[in-house]
């Protein structure tokens, strides 16, 4: 198979009590392995991709066979955007961003505090499921999107730096129907060494 859940980088109850245990395996191990399955139902249709990476697949969407373009738009996605959201988390981790990261967050938007609230923002205005992103242009300059589903801003051009999941599947057995409870919470676990390094990856 081309493509596979990675392993969670810690333990299922390590988020608590911003995302709980019943939420990470259910979203890991359910909804992220749905997504891989049918990415690789859909590539095994052309295997010619099969050496293709996640990223470039949706990166380069366009030239994506049009019989097979909408599951790897939606699964492809759902992979991308998933593996990353993993890693965007983590226990313990610091509590603020530094060093360039910190200096672009200043230019962009002033203060942390301020980036949060147009994050939270973006995520509580996506009417129905998607994600709420910072990205990073070339010159190191971010702004605060938002996408529908699983598209990623890798297809409009712009390298995301950090997401967060606003399908209900990323939330709502804790917070029911308070997505704005869980928006505030999740930058409880925000990974912001994992964070900066794409940050520099995608300005370097």
């Amino acid at each position: 198979m081309a493509f596979a859940v990675p392993a969670l980088p810690y333990e299922y109850t390590a988020l608590e009590p911003h995302i709980d245990e019943a939420t990470m395996h259910l979203h890991h191990d359910k909804h992220h392995q749905a997504y891989v399955t049918n990415l690789n139902a859909a590539i095994e249709k052309h295997p010619e991709l099969g050496d293709t990476s996640v990223e470039d697949l949706i990166k380069n969407l366009g030239t994506v066979p049009d019989d097979i373009k909408g599951p790897v738009r939606n699964n492809g996605g759902g992979h991308l955007n998933h593996t990353m959201f993993w890693e965007l988390m983590t226990p313990g981790g610091a509590s603020e961003p530094s060093g360039a990261l910190a200096d672009a967050i200043t230019a962009a938007f002033g203060t942390v505090d301020a980036l949060k609230a147009a994050v939270n923002d973006a995520g509580l205005k996506r009417f129905g499921s998607g994600w709420t992103w910072v990205v990073a242009s070339a010159d190191g300059k971010l702004q605060v999107v938002s996408t529908a589903n699983q598209d990623n801003p890798l297809t409009d051009g712009l390298t995301p730096i950090l997401g967060n999941d606003v399908w209900e599947h990323a939330y709502y057995l804790k917070y029911q129907n308070r997505r704005a409870d869980y928006l505030a919470a999740w930058w409880n676990v925000v990974n912001w060494d994992e964070v900066a390094k794409r940050y520099v990856a995608a300005t370097s």
